[in-house]
C-alpha cells in the first residue's frame, strides 16, 4: 500500500469522523451540559485551526493564526461546515501530491515562535494523528454526559466504505 492510498484512507476517516462529532453537538439540546459541550466545541475548533495551519505550511501561504485556538468558540453547524471544508482540501490534496513532494522537507514557524521542518508526509500524518487523538477526549467528554458519539475507528471507516471486507472466504 502506497503511503497516499493510506493518507486518502485517514482523510476519509477524518472527515467522516469530523462530521459525526459535529452532528452529534449540533443534534444535542445546547442548553444541557453546556460546560462540557463548550469544551468539546473547544477541542474541535482547536483541530480545525491546526489544520488551516498546516495548510498554510503545505502551501506556502500565510494561515493568519496567532494562536492554535481562536477567542470566539464557533456554533457546531459554523464548524462543522469549515471542518468539511477543510477535510475536502486536505482530500483534494493527498490525491494531488506526488511522491518526490511527500519527501521535501518544509521549514515553518510555529504560533509560539518556534521554528520547526517537517516533510509534507510527516505533516500530514501530525494532521490526521493529532485530530484523532482530540476526538478520543472529545468522545470522553460526549460519554459523560450520555451522549453516544461515532465510533471513531478506522476499521469502521473501512467497513462503512467496503461492506465485502465483512464477508469471510
Amino acid at each position: 500500500m502506497s503511503t497516499v492510498s493510506i493518507l486518502s484512507k485517514l482523510f476519509r476517516h477524518q472527515a467522516w469522523a469530523h462530521d459525526g462529532f459535529l452532528q452529534v453537538l449540533e443534534t444535542s439540546a445546547a442548553g444541557q451540559h453546556p460546560e462540557e459541550r463548550q469544551t468539546a466545541l473547544r477541542v474541535l475548533n482547536h483541530c480545525y485551526v491546526v489544520n488551516q495551519i498546516f495548510t498554510g505550511h503545505l502551501t506556502g501561504r500565510p494561515h493568519g493564526y496567532a494562536a492554535s485556538n481562536t477567542v470566539e468558540t464557533p456554533t457546531p453547524e459554523s464548524l462543522r461546515a469549515a471542518h468539511a471544508a477543510s477535510d475536502r482540501w486536505f482530500l483534494d490534496y493527498v490525491a494531488s501530491v506526488t511522491p518526490e513532494q511527500l519527501a521535501e522537507p518544509i521549514a515553518f514557524t510555529f504560533t509560539d515562535g518556534d521554528r520547526g521542518t517537517m516533510t509534507r508526509e510527516e505533516m500530514l500524518f501530525h494532521v490526521a494523528t493529532h485530530d484523532g487523538f482530540h476526538r478520543g477526549e472529545v468522545g470522553r467528554l460526549l460519554k459523560q454526559i450520555s451522549l453516544l458519539p461515532p465510533r471513531d475507528t478506522l476499521a469502521v471507516t473501512l467497513h462503512r466504505e467496503e461492506p465485502a471486507r465483512r464477508e469471510h472466504g
